[in-house]
Formats: structure tokens, sequence, C-alpha cells
């Protein structure tokens, strides 16, 4: 597979894993949803590894949910929620 089929290929797993998993966020205990979501994950990792081996290093988001029974992102603190925020350590200058 050359490197347009290896990046189309992740494209459209990708995309699928994004569009799965907004149908999570409001239907989290489709079980069917979930083993395809997490199939998904699956094959688009060994995709990514592939091109990653063969052509250097992609940047992606990508996980997979380690729970079966639900779709637990969901129960994670929201970017626009004051627990998302941390701080870091700051050293005072003098």
């Amino acid at each position: 597979m050359d490197r347009e089929k290896i990046l189309q290929s992740l494209t459209a797993l990708d995309f699928m894993a994004v569009d799965l998993g907004l149908y999570l966020n409001t239907h989290p205990n489709d079980k069917e949803a979930l083993e395809e979501y997490n199939k998904i994950i699956t094959s688009a990792n060994i995709v990514r590894e592939k091109y990653e081996s063969e052509y250097g290093p992609l940047c992606s988001f990508r996980s997979s949910d380690n729970n079966s029974d639900t779709w637990s992102w969901k129960n994670n603190p929201w970017p626009w929620e004051e627990s998302f925020n941390f701080q870091l350590a700051v050293k005072e200058c003098n």
C-alpha cells in the first residue's frame, strides 16, 4: 500500500472514530456501537503504526475505551469545566 492509500485509510478510520464517539456521547450504553468504536480504534492504530514505520510520525488523537460496558469518556471533565484545567507550579522571579 502506498503512502496516499495508507493516509486515506487512516483518515476514514479516524473519521469513523469521531463519528461513533459523538454518537456514544448521547448513547453511552450502546454496546454494539462501543464494540465497533473499539474495533475502529484498533484498526486505526494498526494503520497508523504502519504509516509511521514507513513514513515517519503522525500527530492525531486516538484512544480506546477500556471499559467494555459503557462509554466512560463522557464521565471526564469537559474542556470548559474548571476541573478540566490544571495549574502548573510556577516559580516566582525575584
